[in-house]
């Protein structure tokens, strides 16, 4: 990973690299601040295959640290700026981490610092930054400051660029040149259900060779902007860094996402490539009071996941762009399946398109793993060279998501068409088993979308007496629309069966979010609470 962004930073030093509202960095300034942050991850003590954290928002530090961890030698774990007490400890001790690097930018909003120091005992205290000694992090030696702000416990940017300049450049570039590209790059931490998250390791040639091909695939150049403004500590953020160097692109982000902030970055830079991947975020977008004003018609590629009807809104509402949409994973390390540029508006929103270079996918009876034909539903699997090497420190897990044949059973559910495209249909555990019925949630969510007043919604399976489960929806309207639950349940009437219509409908505001997704299974604790009271008031 980190050749990838020397050798743009040689063939385009003065291009834009990174773009935000109020800085840019150009690739050789980014180049200059990933060696720096290498040569001090070195001069702490950092060793080949080390696991080095960073727990940042979006900023040039951000990207400095990901790229300098790598020029180290060591593995990047990043590390979710919305973990609290209870995770970070056990990120920190799962991952083994020796070094966390933190910044104070954004203080305003979240003490980043404050956090881990919060997170572990002893942390204020410590005699020496350099050597510190945790109960809860045993191998955990020193988290650095990246600004301005000095705190107990934590080493200064100050001390930290004076131990790099000690670093020469051929130490640094010896560090460089021992990494094998099958080495783990990253432990990318997913998000764990009933349990904590597991890390998914995963090596410097899967991800350098998946995004570069999705670089090839849009066929972007050298100059072009693409706007990403998804969480650095996600793959949705990660891979466009990754993507836009692998191009000589410039990367358009910001330190957290507002709509309007979004639109007036988009005015100024006019990029060529648009990333928002996930409808919350993209609908924010294209319903926003001043998105009429804004003029993207130089985008040429939006890339968006989400029900056929969706994909569908947001094509024509964007027509200078096309869609294109992925099956992706954070365990594929990017994309699994892409559709192509070419393809035609029903390809691009009804499928994801064909196996990514290097991927391999099947289809298999989730209770046997017995393979399927063709147009058969069942369990998506997943095999090649960007999936992940297997979790850490989860035998159990390896154990039932790896067969033999080292394919990745996904828990995802869907089918192949006829030209071996993937057609996601959702989680094999987002299906409601309505009075016998299988309905997925994904189907009744798309046709939903269709009503003029629904800017998004989600459906989940709420607990029935006589069906066992009914389909249970939580709607977000568009600004100034209105809309009754009789409404919503009118338009699913004649259009869809009846037992795929929903028997509730909850208007919200806010949706519970992960980095990038809404939070499916606390909508289902809602839902029940919400049956069980009307079944109380009854």
């Amino acid at each position: 990973m980190g050749d990838l962004l020397l050798r743009q930073a040689a063939a385009t030093p003065d291009a834009d690299a990174l773009v935000l509202p109020a800085e840019r960095r150009t690739y050789a300034e980014l180049a200059a601040e990933s060696e720096a942050i290498a040569r001090g991850l070195i001069a702490l003590g950092t060793r080949p295959g080390d696991r080095v954290g960073y727990l940042m928002n979006n900023s040039p530090e951000t990207v400095a640290a990901l790229f300098g961890i790598a020029l180290a030698g060591a593995a990047i774990v990043p590390i979710n700026t919305r973990y609290r007490t209870r995770e970070l400890p056990f990120i920190l001790s799962d991952a083994r981490l020796r070094t966390v690097l933190t910044s104070d930018r954004s203080d305003e909003y979240v003490d980043l610092f404050g956090l881990l120091d919060e997170s572990f005992a002893g942390l204020a205290d410590a005699a020496d930054p350099r050597e510190l000694r945790l109960a809860d992090a045993p191998e955990l030696r020193s988290v650095v400051m990246l600004g301005e702000r000095r705190a107990p416990g934590a080493l200064p940017a100050a001390d930290f660029y004076a131990a790099a300049a000690t670093v020469d450049e051929a130490t640094l570039r010896e560090r460089r040149l021992g990494i094998r590209v099958g080495s783990t790059a990253m432990l990318l931490f997913t998000s764990g259900t009933t349990s904590q998250p597991r890390a998914c390791r995963l090596a410097h040639e899967a991800l350098v060779r998946n995004w570069s091909s999705i670089a090839a695939a849009f066929g972007m150049q050298p100059g072009e902007g693409l706007w990403a403004p998804g969480p650095m500590f996600h793959l949705g953020a990660i891979g466009p860094i990754l993507l836009s160097v692998a191009s000589g692109a410039a990367l358009l982000t910001d330190t957290y996402f507002e709509p309007g902030r979004a639109l007036a970055m988009l005015d100024r830079e006019r990029p060529a490539i648009l990333y928002p991947a996930y409808p919350p975020i993209t609908m924010g977008i294209l319903t926003h009071p001043d998105f009429a004003a804004v003029d993207l018609s130089p985008a040429r590629v939006i890339l968006n996941v989400g029900p056929a009807e969706v994909l569908r809104q947001i094509q024509a509402t964007l027509p200078a762009a096309t869609l294109v949409s992925m099956y992706a994973l954070t365990e594929s390390g990017g994309a699994a399946t892409l559709t192509a540029l070419e393809d035609d508006l029903d390809t691009r929103v009804t499928t994801c398109g064909r196996p990514h270079p290097g991927v391999q996918v099947r289809i298999v009876e989730p209770e046997t793993r017995a393979p399927l034909p063709g147009g058969e539903v069942g369990e998506i699997c997943v095999r090649g060279v960007s999936i992940c090497d297997g979790y850490e420190n989860d035998p159990g897990k390896n154990a039932a998501a790896f067969d033999a044949e080292g394919w990745l059973h996904t828990g995802d559910r869907g089918r192949l068409d006829r030209s071996g495209r993937v057609i996601f249909l959702g989680r094999l555990k987002e299906t409601i088993k309505v009075g016998g019925e299988n309905v997925a949630e994904v189907e009744i969510e798309s046709h939903l979308s269709t009503h003029p007043a629904v800017k998004l919604v989600q459906v989940v399976g709420a607990p029935d007496e006589r069906l066992d489960e009914i389909p249970f929806a939580f709607v977000e309207l568009r600004p100034g629309a209105e809309a009754s639950e009789e409404d919503i349940l009118a338009h699913c009437r004649g259009a869809i069966a009846s037992f795929k219509t929903p028997r509730h409908v909850e208007f919200v505001t806010e949706w519970p979010m992960s980095a990038s997704k809404v939070q499916k299974g606390r909508l289902r604790e809602r839902a029940a609470a919400a049956v069980e009271a009307g079944r109380a008031h009854a």
